[in-house]
């Protein structure tokens, strides 16, 4: 009997570039030894390229396949060391390489195990503790709302066959291939960005018999941006965020961006996509990462005042209210207390830890970190944003805010009352 073991929490930006060593048990020859002495700095990897002048951007991008323009001067594209050297050399082009993206886990979260016979069964947990808690209702066996609202969801991919998310796929779409934009194309053979499909949106099934999100009336954007072994490429991001607003504007709909994964330092690429898609009118949900609990551990693009942060939440109470696990990032005491989002501020919590949804091998599967936490408020957005279709963004995310202020979270360290560095505003629920 074959068991999936994968566990995934919460995605993190590597600044790294280095391709993984492998092992071999191949002993090297001296010829081998020559053809990989012949292939150093023959190795592609991804850069941004940049140039002021518009003659000179059309001579390299004649010279470089352009993956991405994701600005006026400038486009992502592979090249090796050697032309990297060179195009350093140039005072008139800035090439920098572009960060890598890889999967992390909290500290906290265990590996699970799928057995093939749970596969098929249809969901234990319908309503999972998390959006019984977002909705205030303890008791309750369905949820509703989010017509007509847009929700991307830029992680994995997703299985636009499970039953509880094939009623409500729109959008299938792929930034990780060889050519730009894959049409029809999400696949993932990972688990984390179904899981989280699931969470903000799910239906319950054609037959009713599987697991719930908060808006189960929403429709999905599945767009995938790392690979099934959970790695990809910044300028892919940046990509699909700025698709999202372009196709937000094109079709006259409202729409939410989630994103469930984070960077410890700040990227331009993704920061400007954020700018841009805020811009448009967009409302980009954003992890605030698995760092905690010590201060100033925010992660990108969760940090950027463009973005609405969220925090993760435990089924455990204290002083009164959930508590706020112990991985979930934290931001600065210095900038907190007074209800204004700055740059590395938490704005919202919701529950992160244990959650249970929808699994990429059709199934389901209980896992943890900001990363579950992030499609609550998701959800939450599309399904307030449907029933006030006028409202602009920032009307929304106003809204958002009241709601996190009228039901505080005074547990876990940082946790106190009012706006504080590990809760922010506070839990904002249906009611």
């Amino acid at each position: 009997m074959s068991k999936v073991k994968m566990a995934i929490a919460s995605l993190l930006i590597a600044g790294s570039l280095a391709a993984p060593v492998q092992a071999s048990s191949v002993a090297e020859t001296p010829s081998s030894s020559e053809d990989r002495n012949s292939g150093i700095g023959q190795e592609k990897f991804r850069v941004y390229v940049e140039t002021n002048d518009k003659s000179s951007k059309a001579s390299l991008a004649s010279q470089y396949e352009v993956r991405w323009e994701l600005s006026d001067n400038g486009f992502s594209t592979e090249m090796n060391e050697k032309q990297f050297q060179a195009l350093q050399n140039n005072k008139n082009i800035t090439v920098t390489k572009v960060p890598v993206v890889t999967l992390d886990l909290p500290a906290e979260q265990s590996i699970n195990e799928i057995a093939d016979n749970e596969i098929a069964a249809r969901a234990s947990q319908q309503v999972p503790w998390g959006i019984k808690a977002i909705y205030n209702n303890s008791s309750l066996t369905t949820t509703s709302g989010g017509s007509g609202i847009n929700i991307a969801v830029l992680d994995t991919g997703a299985n636009i066959a499970h039953p509880d998310l094939a009623n409500r796929v729109e959008q299938c779409k792929n930034f990780t291939g060889a050519t730009t934009v894959i049409n029809n194309s999400c696949a993932d053979g990972n688990g984390h960005g179904t899981h989280v499909a699931g969470t903000a949106l799910a239906d319950g099934g054609s037959d009713k018999g599987g697991v719930y999100g908060v808006a189960p009336a929403a429709d999905l954007w599945a767009y995938k941006v790392l690979s099934d072994s959970g790695s990809g490429y910044s300028d892919d991001i940046a990509a699909a965020i700025r698709h999202a607003a372009d196709q937000a504007s094109s079709t006259g709909t409202k729409t939410v961006i989630n994103m469930s994964l984070g960077s410890s330092g700040n990227n331009s690429l993704i920061s400007n996509a954020v700018n841009y898609a805020y811009g448009k009118g967009v409302l980009i949900i954003a992890a605030v990462g698995n760092s905690g609990y010590a201060q100033g551990t925010i992660g990108y693009p969760g940090a950027l005042v463009n973005a609405v942060a969220v925090a993760a939440l435990e089924n455990t109470q204290e002083n009164g209210t959930y508590r706020v696990a112990n991985y979930s990032s934290r931001g600065y005491t210095s900038t907190d207390g007074d209800y204004v989002i700055q740059q590395g501020d938490i704005e919202i919590s919701a529950p992160g830890s244990a959650v249970y949804s929808t699994w990429y091998n059709g199934g389901y599967n209980t896992i943890s970190g900001t990363s579950m936490a992030t499609p609550h408020v998701a959800g939450l957005a599309a399904k307030i944003w449907a029933q006030n279709p006028s409202w602009s963004h920032t009307q929304l995310r106003s809204n958002l805010q009241n709601r996190a202020k009228a039901v505080d979270i005074k547990g876990g360290y940082g946790a106190a009352t009012g706006d504080d560095y590990a809760s922010g505003f506070g839990f904002a629920r249906v009611q």
